[in-house]
């Protein structure tokens, strides 16, 4: 259930801020967004899947954290990661 090479490079590539980049936060929100939407899905199908549920909300929270601290730091950047993503806050 792990994000794929392909798709994980892809991701990075879109929203590092530089050309070595793969640690930003907007890189960190990318990938735990594209993996808590295959998680999702997922959980679509696997209704009594509880463990995988559980490591859902860890990584919701992770995400929201990591957002919550990019509003502290740099708003625009806030704005621009969430713009991309798609993220309704």
């Amino acid at each position: 259930m792990a994000l794929t090479a392909e798709l994980k490079t892809s991701t990075v590539t879109t929203h590092r801020r530089h050309e070595k980049d793969t640690g930003s936060p907007e890189v960190q929100v990318a990938l735990l967004t594209s993996r808590i939407k295959q998680l999702s899905d997922h959980l679509q199908t696997h209704k009594k899947d509880h463990s995988s549920r559980r490591g859902l909300l860890k990584m919701v929270g992770a995400r929201n954290s990591l957002l919550k601290f990019l509003t502290r730091t740099d708003h625009d950047r806030y704005q621009k990661i969430i713009d991309s993503l798609g993220l309704r806050k």
